[in-house]
């Protein structure tokens, strides 16, 4: 078969060997593109056999250039990009790579906590300026700081990454509560199920860990953001369209929300005219949460097992 990579700079800068495909093309080949905006991609795909993707978008128009096309293999967990309705009437088979990234997304959450309640990088600025050097006090008290220890934290979405999410609160002594995504989500001893309007009235900290769906595009919008607690840490790890960005930079502006950090923004890379940049105690990550080398390297080893398993006629993960 030929197989087609479309976007794989957006996995490696060269640290992972991405010809680990070329076993499984046979007498064909494997092609192997930097970025691929949409019509390169229709160009690219026309004679694929199958195609292993990040975020690049295959909705009907594109795929309909692609008349060979058997296989679909995600660099990822979210689908969103891909027409699933599609690849469902022409046996398209789509597999993603799940929970390869529970540990890394988790602890980017936590780094955003840290950031919010230690000030490390505000403190090693004013020392680097000469702040401590000139104090009179041997612990000057510039920026405030807290203790995460005691603080409720709200799990917006409770699968494998937010249940990591709670694992390293509880570790913190925080109180935990989740909101999960999927009915009739058992009690785990880890986070109390609660509804939504009792997470956001009581959390002290909420972190998003739903996929982006019909029912979650825009669902952080002004009337949620006025229902969380006055002085809430917002931090969305899970993809930017969840969140309404005008609502928040006013809920950042207003001081109803303390603070915000981003992985994730609605359009990425960042637009020059992104309403959030210059917001109010706002801090950002450019989609790197999932990116750690051991991350991106179990990724690999999981997207080439479905690959594997898919050509075995045992395909895993499958979507559709």
């Amino acid at each position: 078969m030929k197989i087609v990579l479309t976007d794989a700079q957006t996995v490696t800068n060269g640290d992972l060997d991405l010809t680990v495909f070329e076993k499984y093309t046979g007498d064909d080949e494997l092609v192997i593109y930097p970025l691929s905006d949409k019509e390169e991609t229709k160009a690219r795909l026309a004679d694929a056999d199958a195609v292993i993707i990040n975020k690049t978008v295959l909705d009907a128009e594109v795929l309909a250039c692609a008349p060979k096309l058997k296989y679909i293999g995600i660099f990822a967990t979210g689908y969103n990009m891909i027409d699933l309705d599609y690849c469902r009437a022409h046996g398209i088979t789509v597999c993603n790579a799940g929970s390869y990234s529970t540990d890394a997304v988790a602890q980017t959450v936590f780094a955003f906590l840290l950031h919010r309640a230690n000030r490390v990088a505000d403190y090693n600025a004013f020392v680097a300026e000469g702040g401590w050097k000139n104090s009179p006090s041997f612990s000057p008290f510039v920026f405030p700081t807290m203790e995460l220890a005691g603080k409720t934290i709200g799990i917006f979405g409770y699968g494998s990454i937010g249940k990591k999410v709670g694992v390293i609160a509880k570790a913190f002594g925080m109180n935990v509560l989740a909101v999960p995504h999927k009915k009739d989500q058992p009690a785990d001893g880890i986070a109390e199920l609660v509804d939504l309007d009792t997470m956001l009235a009581q959390a002290d900290v909420i972190s998003v860990h739903c996929p982006l769906t019909a029912e979650t595009k825009g669902f952080f919008n002004a009337e949620i953001f006025a229902k969380c607690k006055p002085g809430a840490y917002f931090v969305n790890t899970s993809r930017g369209g969840v969140v309404i960005e005008e609502d928040l930079r006013d809920a950042l502006e207003s001081g109803h929300l303390s603070g915000a950090g981003l992985d994730v923004l609605t359009v990425e890379p960042m637009k020059h005219d992104c309403v959030l940049l210059g917001a109010k105690n706002i801090t950002f990550t450019p989609h790197v949460a999932w990116a750690p080398y051991e991350t991106r390297l179990r990724l690999m080893t999981i997207v080439e097992d479905n690959l594997k398993n898919f050509i075995a006629g045992t395909p895993t993960h499958v979507i559709v």
